[in-house]
């Protein structure tokens, strides 16, 4: 990851508490960094799509983008007060991912942060279409900011893959680790790593692979599988320093033992990578971090791959 100069706040307009503005603020405020708070917005009905356009639908538009400003300053007046250079601005675009990464890019940001959405009171947040629509577009780290306090000494805790199933390229697990500790060193934290693996996955491959009816050694398989991932896990996580005491390999599957190790080791962001699966490069998270997501605890950074090139149109737009 580059270095921290540019941070980009996606402020929601409809609430009152922005705790992405928040920790953007905290991470502005401890590496010198610039920051600029966004709002993205568009209202069919004020737009002309409709009707045709005029002079009362352009007035309307402006007045609401003004209002939008005006609220914006009010927001960043506090965090100049506390030393960070802090810009606003207000857009008209559509859809809403796209006028994140369209900015984004623009304004050159090195990371974006946003709320997560609220799905009820009772519930924890979960990730909005629009979120997955981020994650799987905006070329920078994304950081997903779930409500509540934020530790003093937060923890990062690094979602790899040394196999490097699924495509993933080798290079990105090494770049979701430096971001991690480059965020830990940032805010005073710490950072750790996790690897899990499925013990069903050698049994079932091996069933798989025996045509003659003979009795299995499923403790064996299971064993040497588990040395080949500690193996690899052990060498990448000792190349980056982390300590034997800060790296943790479980065995199960992922959507499982992620959330629960995030809760156990009270990690305050996850971060992991997104991945190319098809021959279009087209980058999600996979089915499996998918169920992985709405259970965290915490937190979510998202990584991209360096090749990584957003398909989001930067030129035009359906707000245009």
């Amino acid at each position: 990851m580059q270095n921290i100069a540019k941070i980009l706040s996606v402020i929601d307009p409809t609430v009152k508490d922005q705790p992405a503005m928040r920790r953007a603020a905290d991470l502005a405020k401890a590496t010198g960094a610039d920051l600029e708070l966004l709002v993205c917005y568009y209202n069919e009905y004020l737009s002309g799509d409709r009707l045709f356009d005029s002079p009362s639908l352009a007035k309307a538009r402006a007045e609401v983008m003004a209002n939008h400003e005006k609220s914006l300053e009010m927001l960043a007046e506090p965090i100049r007060n506390d030393g960070v250079v802090v810009t606003t601005s207000a857009t008209w675009d559509h859809p809403l991912y796209e006028g994140i990464v369209r900015h984004a890019v623009e304004i050159g940001a090195n990371i974006v942060f946003k709320d997560t959405h609220h799905h009820s009171a009772v519930t924890s947040a979960i990730l909005s279409h629009t979120d997955w629509d981020l994650i799987r577009t905006c070329p920078v780290p994304l950081w997903l900011v779930k409500p509540g306090d934020f530790s003093e000494r937060p923890i990062f805790l690094s979602a790899i893959d040394p196999m490097n199933r699924h495509d993933k390229p080798a290079a990105l697990d090494d770049e979701i680790i430096k971001t991690a500790d480059q965020m830990a060193q940032s805010l005073g934290g710490e950072t750790y790593a996790f690897h899990s693996y499925d013990p069903q996955i050698a049994v079932a491959t091996a069933t798989a692979n025996a045509y003659i009816p003979v009795s299995l050694p499923f403790d064996e398989i299971e064993k040497q599988m588990r040395e080949d991932h500690e193996k690899r896990f052990r060498e990448i996580v000792s190349f980056h320093g982390i300590s034997a005491d800060h790296a943790i390999l479980a065995s199960g599957v992922t959507h499982e033992e992620l959330p629960r190790v995030a809760d156990e080791i009270s990690a305050s962001v996850v971060v992991m990578g997104a991945v190319a699966r098809n021959r279009w490069k087209r980058l999600f998270i996979g089915a499996t971090a998918e169920r992985t997501l709405e259970h965290l605890p915490c937190d979510l950074l998202i990584v991209k791959p360096d090749w990584f090139h957003t398909p989001v149109d930067l030129e035009k737009h359906e707000a245009a």
